[in-house]
């Protein structure tokens, strides 16, 4: 095993107290370069800048257990918003900054958030009003009807930070919302213990070559738990220097890799898939410092890898995990002995892992009653360690059903060989990965559902060379209604309408009718049989 030791013990630990640890020791050191609008923090600024802000959400009447809602996209302030809102005892609950109006107004009403700090531009044309908990909105650079400055909640303030009054095993750090296979995305329950220990799992000996000289790229956005805690928290942790860009775009990464002199850049495949196309042309810097790169939230096919390093000379690593493990359960090795750029490597110090054979499982079955599979014979993934949540937010059924006595069931196939490297080969799971981004069948068909022609539908996801995936639909149309062009626009431009752009499909076929099992459950395989 080589992986025994975290970085440090994270046991009563808040995120925020690390963060402010590092603002301490690392004050005169640039710790934010946010190159949306050329504003540069040194961590003795952003440690203030923090804790202005937490006093201006206490004094704006958010309490401990509250829940504040952040809908930016990259930025310092978004950065400053999640962990003010955690000094102030709330819950930070964290929105996709392109969701249109109806998945904006679940998120909130679900979460129950009282404060929403966001942009103008992101809310423009977005109705909030009559979501009962929502009392505050802010802007931070562009005005709103209705909302108030952000820069009010930096004004000084008396207001005093309040002490946490439960551990930080019980009290949540982050509230992201999973899309789960079937309904509506889920809120997943992170405590500051699961992202504290998984940071100090990340960076433990032996698990990652991050570290505190770094000059991190952040393309992959906040909101998501990989940016969030595999690049954010582990950073400012760190002490490296952390520059963010609102969005990926190869002319601005190809720039900032040399301005910035980056030394490491966290990534989905698509992102490594452009850049090798931007190598291909000449156009990737010669005079780079680029020591390695992180893939992650999608499978890396192995030939993308090896044409990534023979056309720059950089390593590609591959880890693997999931918003409930918060996220990162296992990461591959930079060590030529170990590199093995095809495998998500070995799981990180204190995670357990079994393999289990049976597809087929009783409910109350637990890891422990079932049989794993043998070396390189597929079988589901089941995990545990101190990085699995703590539950989703108001479904205790589905925690139930995901949690079984600690274990997490994954939902992956993955095969383990004789030298501990696992490799994904299947999801059970009918999710949909569009660049690295989840899309849950079940949420693109009910929308679907609400257009007049549709009488049944079945979503499923088509392999693309540069996206991953792509969402395909197969809809049968009611009485009175004609397949045509016009029709498939239609119904691509009423999902555009009501869900972010990653969820909408890419093709609509026509049928006369959607295969399904004599309960009703939809035969996806049978969709996918159909466009092989």
């Amino acid at each position: 095993m080589l992986r025994t030791q975290l970085y440090a013990d994270p046991h009563n630990l808040f995120v925020h107290d690390v963060v402010f640890d590092s603002c301490r020791r690392n004050a005169e050191n640039t710790a934010i370069v946010d190159a949306s609008c050329g504003r540069r923090l040194t961590y003795a600024e952003y440690g203030q800048l923090v804790e202005s802000l937490a006093r201006g959400l206490t004094a704006a009447g958010v309490k401990p257990g509250d829940v504040v809602a952040i809908f930016l996209p990259n930025s310092w302030e978004f950065c400053i918003a999640y962990h003010a809102s955690t000094l102030a005892g709330a819950i930070p609950t964290l929105l996709n900054p392109t969701y249109r109006e109806r998945e904006v107004r679940y998120q909130l009403e679900n979460s129950d958030a009282v404060v929403l700090i966001t942009d103008g531009c992101n809310i423009e044309g977005i109705n909030l009003a009559g979501l009962p908990n929502l009392r505050r909105v802010y802007t931070t650079r562009q005005p709103a009807p209705g909302a108030e400055p952000f820069a009010n909640l930096l004004n000084s303030v008396t207001a005093s930070h309040p002490k946490p009054d439960h551990s930080s095993e019980q009290t949540l750090a982050a509230l992201p919302y999973s899309s789960g296979t079937t309904g509506l995305p889920k809120g997943v329950m992170l405590s500051h213990y699961n992202l504290v220990a998984n940071v100090y799992q990340l960076l433990g000996p032996n698990a990652s070559a991050l570290n505190s000289a770094d000059n991190i790229f952040c393309c992959l956005p906040l909101y998501h738990i990989y940016g969030l805690n595999v690049i954010l928290n582990p950073a400012l942790i760190l002490g490296a220097k952390l520059v963010l860009v609102p969005r990926f775009n190869v002319p601005m990464v190809l720039k900032l890799i040399v301005d910035e002199a980056v030394t490491t850049m966290p990534l989905v495949p698509p992102a490594i898939n452009a850049l090798c196309l931007a190598a291909e042309a000449g156009e990737f810097p010669r005079n780079h410092r680029v020591a390695w790169i992180k893939s992650g939230a999608a499978p890396l096919a192995p030939e993308l890898a090896r044409r990534f390093t023979a056309l720059t000379d950089i390593p590609v690593c591959q880890g693997y995990g999931m918003t409930e493990a918060s996220p990162v359960t296992h990461v591959g090795f930079l060590e030529p002995e170990l590199y093995r750029p095809d495998s998500i490597g070995h799981p990180l110090a204190q995670t357990d892992c079994r393999v289990l054979s049976q597809f087929e499982i009783d409910p109350g079955e637990t890891p422990e009653d079932l049989t794993e599979a043998p070396p390189d014979v597929p079988g589901e993934l089941v995990i545990r360690g101190p990085q699995i949540m703590l539950g989703y937010w108001k479904e205790p059924q589905a925690t139930a059903a995901a949690l079984r006595d600690g274990w997490f069931w994954s939902g992956d196939i993955v095969t383990r060989d004789r030298e501990g490297f696992y490799r994904v080969v299947d999801r059970r799971k009918e999710m949909i990965k569009y660049k690295g981004f989840a899309v849950a069948p079940a949420e693109v068909e009910a929308v679907l559902m609400e257009h007049a022609a549709v009488k049944e539908c079945g979503v499923i996801g088509r392999p693309d060379a540069a996206a991953g995936e792509i969402p395909v639909a197969f809809i049968a149309l009611r009485d009175g209604f004609i397949q045509s062009r016009k029709l498939e626009e239609e119904l691509c431009a009423f999902v555009a309408d009501r869900l972010t752009h990653y969820k909408q499909p890419r093709q609509i076929h026509f049928v006369d009718a959607v295969p399904k099992t004599a309960s009703g459950k939809i035969l996806r395989r049978e969709l996918r049989k159909s466009i092989a």
